[in-house]
């Protein structure tokens, strides 16, 4: 069936509000609009590691989680979600459950890119019937916006303070989701929350619904640690889009598909400039021209692999 946003708004929310993500939080935003892929009928397992996400919605005594939802430690959302699903596959042999169940982890660029890959790694090559989501804010942002491996350079954290001597981060982020389509698992996508979220939509339901591990790396802006107005949210997505420092493709079974491409491609300057953490480099052509290039070898590398040239 072809994506409809009314319909799909319609379905019943999986994450309830009142929970107390940041006004402005990308996070919550990808979670809702994963979640909503799942049909109806299906009943869910979510795993999370420690971060934003988690103690957020996860306030002992209260959940905002309607599914069941699991708490584990900030490396081991990967595993946790891989054991639950290799236990409902047991159960499901010997007859002691009937219904269909799906297993959904969730992590941040902090639980993912850094502390949670070794597990991540090893339930995608253990091949489980399950899909991680990375929600990428580009830094630990519950404990204090410390840098993390999906830092973009020049930024600044409170573990890279820009200052007269080093200006940000001395290091280009890493690009996990090319590391996730070495492991050769069957679907992989990179996207975002941007206009009516039929990319984002159309990918969570593909991943979830494809048999075997699936992963999904989504841009989650955070207004504290890229310092924007929080009714900024969904521009701060697609200026990250339209300047290609955040293409949106997937990658099903080995082979590559751009998921859209922009009409006029901006300067990376523009997406600099909506954000606090690079104030300092604004004005530094050379910094700006380092940037422009890094993001421009890596979209001519995308267009390449997606037949695009």
């Amino acid at each position: 069936m072809a994506y409809n946003l009314k319909e799909t708004s319609l379905k019943p929310e999986r994450l309830t509000g009142g929970h107390r993500m940041c006004a402005g939080c990308g996070a919550p935003v990808v979670v809702r609009s994963v979640l909503r892929a799942l049909k109806p009928e299906d009943k869910a397992v979510i795993t999370s590691a420690t971060g934003c996400l988690e103690v957020s919605t996860f306030i002992y005594p209260y959940t905002a989680w309607k599914d069941s939802f699991i708490h584990s430690a900030f490396e081991n959302s990967a595993v946790t979600c891989a054991g639950a699903e290799a236990a409902y596959v047991n159960m499901k042999k010997t007859g002691q459950l009937d219904d269909t169940y799906k297993f959904i982890a969730f992590g941040g660029d902090g639980g993912t890119y850094d502390i949670g890959i070794q597990s991540l790694s090893g339930a995608m090559e253990r091949g489980h019937d399950m899909v991680y989501v990375c929600y990428d804010n580009g830094a630990y942002m519950n404990t204090g916006i410390q840098r993390s491996s999906a830092t973009p350079k020049y930024a600044d954290t409170t573990t890279s303070p820009a200052g007269k001597v080093v200006p940000g981060k001395q290091q280009y982020r890493k690009d996990l989701t090319a590391v996730m389509v070495a492991h050769g698992i069957p679907y992989v996508a990179q996207t975002a929350p941007i206009g009516n979220f039929k990319d984002l939509y159309e990918k969570s339901e593909k991943a979830i619904y494809t048999e075997g591990p699936a992963f999904m790396n989504v841009l989650a802006p955070c207004p504290r640690g890229w310092r924007y107005d929080t009714p900024k949210l969904i521009e701060m997505a697609q200026l990250a889009v339209d300047t290609c420092f955040w293409p949106l493709y997937e990658v099903e079974n080995g082979v590559y598909k751009l998921t859209y491409k922009p009409k006029n491609k901006r300067p990376i300057l523009d997406w600099l400039e909506a954000q606090g953490r690079f104030r300092h480099i604004i004005k530094d052509v050379e910094k700006v021209a380092e940037l422009q290039a890094e993001v421009d070898a890596r979209w001519t590398k995308l267009l390449a692999l997606c037949g695009e040239v």
